[in-house]
């Protein structure tokens, strides 16, 4: 009776079904170290940004503009208080030209940094107080101030003037009394309003920046384009643009803001609140960087390492070879290793040779090692086509976006036909 159970016993663990949920369990096993490896492609993501953070700071950071305002101080006899009234341009011209200047490299790490010129060219209607009915003694005329609001001053290369009528109106920067404010603020030297009203203004201003640019649209008909050499924008914001224009040479747009379109008026009277999310933007974005290429090629390891034990055990089944568990580990972790290899090689190189040299490393050492075990070239060979197939399939499928759920989808169906094809004859009860 004792005999019976043991040969029972054995004969269950030598049945496919055994060998089946033996390699199911070892897959879910090896999914242990695939989380690690994610999450080393994560922290050398995170690393990668803080460096970049550090080394565009120095150069330029996001470019952020208000534009010309104009600034009037009058007594109010309610608060019995001096305020400050902010009008805006009445017409606002905005044109750009913001050229990659050069990639910024430190450790193994490279930044895309940029330098903007930008020209703000308009005209400010005589300011209006009839809102508020504050009498014409009340406003200080003669103290007329032209506001710029900014980030980034620091990265500032130019002079910072504004021409009316050929008049020059020098700015300097006022201290914040907000606490870690980002948005510094010029202001212009005091000077009649009437010198300014319906007349024309002209501001130039070069800037050191990265990553991405945008502009509160203040005026009452907002005229704004954008030229670049940067290949792949986003545009954002509050407004998109009305044309654009890219191409792999660069980009071009242009923005027609008029008054209703805001939810904001011409004029503020009292504190300038904040407007940065009325603002219309553009990213100079690396559409996909190795990292996201790693971090998408990792996701797919559970499907990587499931059609490899896939194909081993079909071969195993056809050929009536027995391949032992720790064989079945050996060729999971080399599979595992293929991302660690991935990234590591891709942080020295681009993405498709990292690929092609991982890739084709580790299908080298499961061939052989399969040729190994089988003691046969055709078994091998098919494993090694096999994966090579697989391999190529995932790299389809990372360089595609828009498709990539579509050609997954059918090609699993593939694989899945094949798989049924070729097992259609074992006998599992055995």
């Amino acid at each position: 009776m004792m005999e019976q159970q043991d040969h029972e016993m054995k004969t269950f663990f030598q049945s496919n079904t055994a060998k089946m949920m033996m390699v199911g369990f070892l897959t879910l096993v090896l999914l242990i170290p695939l989380f690690f490896v994610q999450d080393l492609i994560t922290e050398r993501s995170q690393r990668k940004q803080e460096v970049i953070t550090e080394t565009t700071s120095k150069w330029g950071g996001e470019v952020f503009c208000y534009g010309p305002m104009l600034k009037v101080p009058y007594y109010d006899n309610t608060t019995k208080q001096l305020q400050t009234a902010y009008f805006f341009p009445d017409k606002l011209t905005t044109a750009s030209e913001v050229k990659m200047a050069r990639t910024l490299k430190r450790s193994i790490y490279k930044a895309n940094v940029f330098s903007a010129a930008i020209t703000f060219e308009g005209q400010f209607a005589t300011p209006d107080f009839s809102a508020l009915s504050i009498p014409a003694e009340n406003i200080h005329w003669e103290e007329t101030q032209i506001v710029f609001q900014t980030t980034n001053i620091n990265s500032i290369n130019s002079e910072v003037k504004v021409n009316v009528n050929g008049q020059k109106i020098a700015f300097e920067p006022v201290a914040s009394s907000k606490p870690n404010d980002t948005i510094a603020t010029l202001e212009s030297g005091r000077f009649p309003a009437t010198q300014l009203a319906g007349k024309t203004f002209k501001m130039q201003l070069n800037y050191n920046g990265s990553h991405a640019i945008s502009f509160v649209p203040v005026g009452k008909s907002t005229k704004a384009t954008l030229h670049s050499d940067w290949h792949s924008p986003s545009f954002s914001g509050y407004f998109l643009p009305s044309t654009q224009n890219a191409s792999s040479n660069g980009f071009q747009a242009t923005w027609q803001v008029q008054h209703f379109n805001r939810p904001f008026n011409q004029q503020q009277f009292g504190p300038l609140p904040d407007l940065s999310k009325y603002a219309y933007k553009v990213d100079l974005i690396t559409p996909v960087d190795e990292y996201q290429q790693n971090e998408r090629a990792s996701k797919y390891g559970f499907l990587v390492i499931g059609l490899t034990f896939l194909v081993f055990f079909l071969i195993q089944t056809l050929s009536k070879i027995n391949i032992h568990i720790f064989q079945y580990s050996m060729i999971g972790i080399a599979l595992v290793l293929f991302y660690a290899l991935l990234i590591s090689i891709t942080e020295h190189s681009s993405f498709t040779l990292a690929y092609a040299i991982a890739g084709t490393a580790i299908v080298s050492m499961i061939t052989l090692y399969a040729y190994s075990i089988l003691q046969n070239r055709k078994f091998p060979l098919l494993i090694g086509g096999a994966l090579s197939l697989i391999y190529a399939f995932l790299f389809v499928i990372i360089q595609l976006e828009d498709y990539a759920l579509l050609v997954g989808s059918v090609g699993l169906f593939a694989i899945l036909a094949a798989v049924m094809f070729f097992s259609r004859k074992i006998d599992w009860s055995k």
